[in-house]
């Protein structure tokens, strides 16, 4: 096994959420952890801001 094999396992074992798919198609969506309320949202340049 060389580093790329164990980086790939890795990326493999790290569950992939689609963002559009998180946001129902829309811009934001808001996402519980322990008691507290998230907020994500897309960008108009595409990128995504998480905040409480």
């Amino acid at each position: 096994m060389n580093a790329l094999t164990d980086i790939t396992r890795i990326a493999d074992a790290i569950p992939l959420h689609d963002a559009v798919a998180l946001t129902e198609g829309g811009r934001e969506a808001r996402i519980l952890l322990n008691g507290m309320v998230y907020s994500l949202r897309i960008t108009r340049q595409g990128k995504l801001i998480l905040t409480k």
